[in-house]
């Protein structure tokens, strides 16, 4: 099924149930792909372009949330942090770091990787091999970490 499916049977699912916070997540991310379609003018976008955008929003969330638990403003932190989850539903399940260190384990022995220097050679292959399923920032410290 495709997001744009689920999103739109989850989103009558919540009207429903009247779950207001899951709707207002819902419909925030039927405005993102909106707004992505409009921008590339496509009708049709690619699995990997939903998953970034998927992505950013759940980033944006945990950015808020963030900045609000700072300000001592916990009742927004929990309300982003909620939604938060409610956007990582619809990402693939997310590599664990074993996972992760294995996969770029195998990278950086076909690349032949030795040293900081072969950075973005692995991080390039590693983003697409991850896509989606771990987050750039944790790949490229796992990726640093190997190299050094």
């Amino acid at each position: 099924m495709k997001l744009e499916e689920k999103l739109t049977k989850s989103i009558i699912e919540s009207m429903k149930s009247k779950d207001v916070i899951r709707l207002e997540s819902l419909r925030s991310i039927k405005s993102a792909l909106l707004l992505l379609k409009t921008k590339n003018r496509k009708k049709i976008i690619s699995e990997i372009e939903e998953i970034q955008m998927l992505q950013k929003l759940v980033k944006q969330r945990k950015e808020s949330a963030s900045i609000y638990r700072d300000q001592n403003r916990l009742d927004l932190a929990q309300q982003e942090e909620t939604q938060s989850k409610i956007i990582s539903e619809f990402l693939p399940k997310q590599f664990s770091k074993e996972e992760i260190e294995n996969i770029i384990d195998k990278i950086i022995f076909e690349t032949k990787a030795s040293s900081i220097k072969d950075m973005g050679k692995v991080m390039s292959e590693a983003t697409l091999r991850l896509a989606g399923k771990a987050e750039g920032k944790t790949v490229s410290i796992i990726v640093r970490e190997k190299l050094m």
